[in-house]
């Protein structure tokens, strides 16, 4: 109750300093990281953290401020300051706080923290320890590393605002990555693997990381580039969620209302293949994205983003709701420095039925994409041209690795180019997706 009695205590001084209302943001707790390169440990870093961040208005006009001090003067200053900021600052018809009626009134408990598991900074240093091992004991060729690294947090979330909500929930995180290096006739290669969860028992072994990031390092040894040509390109998991985040730049409130989106105007028209559904689901049970209620208080839902290749749903916060002429979608994300903006939580791909194996097998001659690089995607036009890394299909078979190479396209008609979607989604991310082939796409080469 401590937090609570702060929160609602910081909005009723401001409401008698002036504000016509305001919201609050509240974190604490505490995070570590240990990375050890070679056996050696090479950092440890443990943080008590907390901090509030504060958002004020006057009539129409607003102020954000933060502060990690709690102490009641330096609560009465940080007030006082921010209402005169917004006193200061130029009225927008559409700020403001969410309608009253639309603010959540059951918080679920989405299970995002676990208490089962308490261990010592030195076991933390002997999984990331273990992880690094694995990888160097799989092959002769592994003769560095750029280390592996373990990290965990506990976090608590409060936000309150004037209009009577208060809202708290608890978060745990556990992740584990190792990066080994592989050496081959003098060149040399280097790839990685990671796992994260909620919980600390759902993480992948240091052993299993360890074995992943090794053979997908030794794979790219002997990498050579290839003619350019136009040829199906299979984007493995990792890299299919990469296209989903450039999605999820252009249905957010901001990119639209700013007009800086591929995707504006396009609401209702199918911009995707039919077996192409996108959900954002802030409600699954223990994953990382997952939240119960959004940055200004509304309830968080499960948003279709894009149902059988139809574009179905924005992502909105307030603002942006109010400023396109729509609803909330409970997007909203908050920092301590910024107002709310929308935002994905568990943001996916639905998979198919087909296996990567029968993906990979459907290719006569193209592009496995494992890695990618570069930001050249233009999120006005969806034109697509990024470096990427990855093996050569032949006769439906991984044939050999291929580097120094780009691929070329434009988001919206990779979309509605995508051919087959794997049954391999894994929700090892807040942004997630099966192994996914497009139909056909410009490989720059020799």
């Amino acid at each position: 109750m401590q937090l609570e009695n702060l929160a609602t205590d910081v909005l009723e001084h401001a409401r008698r300093m002036g504000a016509t209302a305001g919201d609050i943001l509240i974190a604490s707790g505490e995070s570590f990281s240990a990375g050890v390169r070679l056996g050696e440990v090479e950092k440890v870093q443990q943080s008590q953290e907390k901090r509030i961040g504060l958002r004020l208005f006057v009539n129409q006009s607003s102020a954000i401020t933060s502060t990690a001090d709690f102490t009641r003067d330096t609560l009465n200053e940080l007030i006082e300051e921010t209402v005169a900021l917004a006193r200061a600052t130029a009225a927008d018809d559409f700020s403001g706080l969410p309608e009253q009626h639309l603010l959540a009134r059951d918080i679920p408990d989405l299970d995002l923290s676990d208490t089962t598991v308490s261990f010592s900074p030195e076991e933390k240093i002997a999984l990331a320890r273990e992880g690094e091992a694995a990888a160097l004991a799989v092959d002769s060729r592994i003769t560095n590393s750029e280390g592996a690294e373990f990290s965990n947090g506990s976090h608590e979330v409060l936000y309150a605002n004037s209009l009577g909500f208060v809202g708290r929930y608890r978060t745990t995180s556990y992740s584990l990555s190792v990066v080994p290096v592989a050496s081959q006739n003098g060149a040399m290669q280097r790839d990685y693997w990671y796992s994260s969860h909620r919980k600390f028992s759902k993480l992948e072994s240091p052993a299993t990381i360890g074995k992943i990031a090794a053979e997908r390092t030794l794979r790219r040894l002997g990498a050579r580039r290839v003619k350019t040509q136009d040829a199906p390109v299979v984007f493995d998991p990792q890299m299919a969620a990469s296209l989903l985040r450039h999605l999820a730049g252009a249905i957010s409130g901001s990119a639209l209302y700013r007009k800086t989106s591929f995707l504006l105007g396009k609401l209702g028209e199918q911009i995707a293949t039919r077996n192409v559904s996108i959900l954002d689901d802030a409600r699954i049970p223990s994953a990382l994205g997952s939240k119960p209620f959004d940055g200004e208080g509304l309830p968080t839902q499960r948003t279709t983003v894009v149902k059988d290749g139809v574009l179905n749903s924005y992502l909105l916060d307030s603002y942006s709701a109010r400023k396109l002429g729509m609803h909330s979608t409970g997007s909203a994300s908050r920092s301590f420095s910024d107002a709310p903006a929308a935002s994905t939580t568990n943001l996916f791909l639905e998979p198919g039925t087909v296996s990567p194996e029968e993906i990979i097998r459907s290719v006569r001659s193209g592009l496995y994409v494992t890695e990618l690089s570069g930001f050249g995607v233009n999120p006005v036009t969806g034109d697509y041209s990024r470096g990427a890394t990855g093996l050569w299909i032949e006769n439906g078979e991984l044939a050999y690795p291929v580097e120094e190479i780009t691929i070329a396209g434009n988001l919206l008609s990779m979309f509605q180019s995508i051919e087959v979607i794997g049954n391999d989604l894994d929700l090892r991310s807040t942004v997630a997706a099966p192994t996914l082939k497009i139909a056909q796409m410009m490989i720059a080469g020799e």
